[in-house]
């Protein structure tokens, strides 16, 4: 169980800053269980490490995702918002999407809308196994924007694992960003 996930915490074990699984796995990892079918593996860094990118990934494609486009990129100039997305594939063909995130003052920044924020602290936990996942209710936050029906699945199934403390951060993010969102039925009951 959570196989690509383990490969992904022994390849970063040479990374110098802060990283964690992000996305869908994240997810699954909070659950303990693999609950569906992933496409790919997300690993957010911050943005203001991505220096240390560059020796990790020194062997792999990389390209940037600019306005729906893959741009080749060779860390040759720092990548700055809006852009956030990194793409890496290796001729043993492994993939990796980097996610970069924002923070400042000792806190996660929200990069759609800066004002959200968690302290760095408290912004990951850790599976069974050793491997560092962004917080469910950070990833699920980032997943309400052009949410899915796999995202939807993803609420569902880690809902009942949340604490208080995650569905109110969660409730009350949503409110600020997405106050529309059909997730906040559950949340507000």
């Amino acid at each position: 169980m959570f196989e690509r996930c383990l490969q992904v915490k022994e390849f970063m074990a040479s990374y110098e800053g802060k990283w964690m699984i992000a996305g869908g796995w994240a997810i699954d990892l909070h659950i303990g269980e693999e609950t569906r079918d992933h496409e790919d593996i997300e690993v957010a860094v911050f943005r203001d490490e991505q220096n240390s990118l560059a020796s990790l990934l020194a062997d792999w494609d990389i390209y940037i995702a600019n306005e729906g486009k893959k741009e080749k990129w060779h860390f040759d100039a720092p990548v700055e918002l809006p852009i956030h997305e990194i793409h890496a594939s290796h001729q043993d063909g492994n993939q990796l999407e980097i996610l970069l995130n924002e923070r400042s003052k000792g806190r996660w920044r929200f990069r759609r809308d800066p004002e959200l924020s968690f302290p760095l602290s408290m912004m990951n936990l850790q599976s069974e196994q050793g491997v560092p996942y962004l917080n469910p209710e950070i990833v699920l936050l980032y997943k309400a924007a052009n949410t899915k029906e796999k995202d939807h699945d993803d609420f569902n199934y880690v809902f009942p694992h949340l604490n208080e403390h995650q569905k109110e951060w969660l409730k009350q993010a949503l409110i600020q960003h997405a106050p529309n969102h059909s997730w906040l039925e559950a949340l507000l009951y």
